[in-house]
């Protein structure tokens, strides 16, 4: 960073502080002290403010001290560079402009609470998506996790061209990164310029417009402040580990396109504080290297072509990409694109004509690896808008090959054909349904890519497993038919194996680890009949990621010696627990949230609380964003059990596991469940049924209540006294 850069940051911070004050007189002259603030449906209320200095800004009267700190962060207004020591009062220039940035988005908010949109995606009217409210923090957070997502570039200002920008946007998802984007520039925004070139924008394809001016940057620093808080049991006002964490472990860079404000200048010297460089396309002077980001801090002039490659290698991102044989982009990225109305060139499946797919494993001398027919008709042959059957039989072999990796690598098929930019799969087995869309046809898309991209990544993914692969896709109606009908049988003899497991009967659990880097402490271990609280992993699913990676986060635990049939503890788990919680945890149960339940990371599809009134417990799944009968939201729940700690009378659990024998049996198993959403108990209501009909209470769902009969105990307990819901006679809970 160079004394020009670090005047004009300065001069910069100057300008938004004094935006900020007025407007916070402003909003205090209307509304009063006691006005309540925050950034909708989030635990962190204004998240940098909160991170750093360790202030819950929750009224505008809270404001005023931070502007206060503010105030005394700024140096004095510079005039002439030459005259300033540049590092040390940029970066706390840098820090006083995102605090005062909180301040006015906060008050926007207020003031206009429609002109952020309240959905993951944005609408024709309103492409400003504004603070990621913290269901999508966790769902998008697991992606840092797992490697799906190493980084994000947060763009400000636009390209010369909607070609330009949609030719960048596509090189950052091709490299599986998000693409944060606000600000304007000569009268251009840069997810502005992507809708004008037909490119979905929004959380599901990673390109997320934030808002339309430079103060929307902070919520791309707030996404990386909570995620340090959220998943890396960071404590507010902890703000230098909350620094390194961001520097060490989340990813990210600036990217400023066109002229370079005072302002901007001002946002990119607090990036630098988070360890996260400036690569810019225009030209600045004196550019240094100062040691705070991994490589330099600035880097200008970088011509279009190369600029995505080039902040790569200053922000020192390993990104790994397979080559995939397919003439479309192809990624991660792409994975929550949508095919619609007159877009579709074909469909497959979804209730028009039949599809299917099945993966099969047959001798070694039975499959030509590499080996891709399409059986009937191609898209080459189909006029646009056309609907095919479609089935895709996948045939494996291999000497490590087993029968019960079958679903693993068939549960794959769904995300690694919606990875091709144009395509979007839905859904799996005989319910599949596939759009392809008329631009990926264009670029010369066919359905014999699908099965080359099969090909390659279930290689790459999966060949610990198996040596040879080959495709066969049918578009002729009576063949799919036939292969539905001999899939259907298979299906269900997959689902007995499975269901026919319990914990009792196997000797060897498996860990979950990934989410270490989130909640250093968290120690995932499931079992036959405890699926991982992610929902993602089960038994088998772990089984063959051992397989496929012996020293990855999914390692075999022998359970050892029962110590608590009730509970679910055994000698082998705890030992295995405190070594891989580092000495933090040394014991949990497996079946209880009374006694102490199992760790959570923070990535729980639901959360189960006791409901002492009611004699009962409910469960919320993240979806849900309002009040429940605990007093908490979800949002707030996640945050407080999150972090990998162990907290009585609260776990986090999947939502496949509400449904398996053994869902908190110590305290009664589904027979306690007295308040679910609806939604919940939609999605898992066919499962639910049969477990209660095992127990003899067919009808035990229609006696839980929900947020149509109450969000408190107290509304809800008349209901489960006038259902005779079983709860009521059982033995207190606590």
């Amino acid at each position: 960073m160079s004394k020009i850069i670090a005047s004009a940051a300065i001069r910069g911070a100057h300008k938004i502080v004094n935006k900020a004050e007025a407007k916070l007189q402003w909003a205090m002259d209307k509304w009063g002290a006691n006005e309540p603030v925050g950034f909708p449906n989030t635990a962190y209320y204004l998240p940098i403010i909160y991170g750093m200095l360790g202030i819950k800004v929750e009224k505008l009267g809270d404001m005023q001290p931070v502007l206060e700190r503010c105030k005394t962060l700024l140096p004095p207004p510079v005039r002439e560079e030459h005259h300033l020591p540049y590092l040390a009062p940029a970066l706390d220039a840098g820090m006083a402009t995102f605090f005062a940035e909180e301040i006015l988005e906060a008050i926007r908010y207020l003031e206009t609470p429609d002109f952020y949109t309240k959905t993951e995606d944005p609408t024709d009217s309103n492409i400003w998506l504004g603070a990621a409210d913290d269901v999508i923090l966790r769902k998008r957070g697991v992606e840092f996790v797992d490697g799906t997502a190493p980084g994000f570039a947060a763009i400000l200002g636009a390209a010369p061209t909607s070609e330009i920008a949609a030719k960048i946007a596509q090189e950052l998802q091709q490299k599986n990164l998000y693409v944060f984007m606000c600000a304007e520039n000569e009268g251009k925004r840069f997810s502005e310029q992507l809708v004008e070139a037909g490119v979905q924008i929004g959380w599901p394809t990673r390109l997320v417009s934030f808002g339309p001016d430079v103060s929307a940057a902070v919520f791309a620093m707030g996404f990386a402040t909570r995620a340090a808080m959220s998943f890396g049991g960071v404590e507010p006002g902890d703000f230098r580990k909350i620094l390194l964490y961001n520097k060490d472990r989340i990813f990210a860079f600036a990217m400023p396109l066109g002229f370079i404000s005072d302002e901007w200048y001002a946002n990119a010297a607090g990036a630098v504080n988070w360890g996260f460089p400036t690569i810019a396309d225009t030209p600045i002077p004196e550019i240094l290297p100062t040691g705070i980001c991994t490589y330099e801090h600035v880097v200008s002039n970088v011509p279009h072509e190369n600029i995505v490659a080039r902040a790569i290698e200053v922000r020192g991102l390993k990104v790994s990409v397979a080559e995939v044989p397919v003439p479309v982009a192809y990624g991660p990225a792409f994975e929550g694109e949508r095919v619609r109305g007159d877009d579709i060139y074909l469909e497959c499946g979804g209730g028009r004509t039949q599809m299917v797919e099945w993966v099969t494993s047959k001798r070694m001398d039975e499959v030509e690896d590499g080996k891709i027919e399409v059986v009937g008709q191609e898209i080459s042959d189909i006029e646009p808008g056309s609907k095919l059957p479609l089935a895709i039989a996948v045939t494996v072999a291999g000497r490590e090959m087993q029968e019960d990796f079958e679903p693993i690598l068939e549960r794959q098929i769904h995300h690694l054909i919606n990875y091709a930019q144009g395509v979007m799969h839905i859904g799996q087995r005989d319910i599949a349904w596939l759009r392809v869309s008329k631009a990926a046809v264009e670029k010369g898309f066919k359905l014999e890519h699908i099965g080359a991209l099969l090909h390659a990544k279930l290689h790459q993914d999966f060949g610990r497993i198996f040596d040879k692969m080959q495709v066969t896709l049918y578009t002729e109606a009576d063949k799919v038919k036939a292969i539905v009908e001999e899939a259907k049988k298979v299906y269900s003899v997959r689902d007995a194996r499975i269901e026919g497991m319990t914990d009792e009967t196997t000797d060897i659990y498996y860990s979950c680890t990934l989410c270490q880097s989130f909640a250093p402490s968290h120690v995932c271990v499931i079992s036959p009949e405890r699926t991982g609280l992610c929902g993602s992993y089960n038994w088998m699913d772990c089984k063959a990621a051992y397989e496929i990676s012996p020293t990855g986060p999914n390692q075999p635990v022998a359970k050892g010696e029962t110590i608590d049939v009730k509970l679910g503890q055994w000698q082998g788990v705890n030992e295995f627990v405190l070594k891989a919680s580092r000495g933090k945890i040394d014991h949990y149960n497996f079946y209880s949230l009374v006694n102490d339940p199992m760790t959570s990371c923070g990535c729980m599809e639901c959360i189960a609380a006791v409901l002492p009134i009611c004699n009962g417990i409910m469960t919320v799944n993240r979806e849900y964003m309002d009040m429940t009968p605990c007093g908490m939201k979800f949002t707030t729940l996640a945050g407080t059990i999150g972090g990998g700690i162990s907290t009585p009378g609260f776990v986090g659990h999947g939502k496949y596991n509400v449904t398996q024998r053994k869902f908190l049996s110590a305290e009664g198993g589904i027979k306690r469940l007295v308040w679910m959403p609806k939604s919940l108990k939609e999605e898992i209501g066919e499962r639910f049924k049969a477990r209660a009909e095992e127990l003899g209470i067919p009808d035990l769902l229609d006696r839980i209540a929900d947020e149509s009969i109450g969000t408190t105990e107290e509304e809800i307990l008349p209901f489960l006294q006038e259902k005779n819901h079983p709860a009521i006679s059982m033995d207190p809970i606590m």
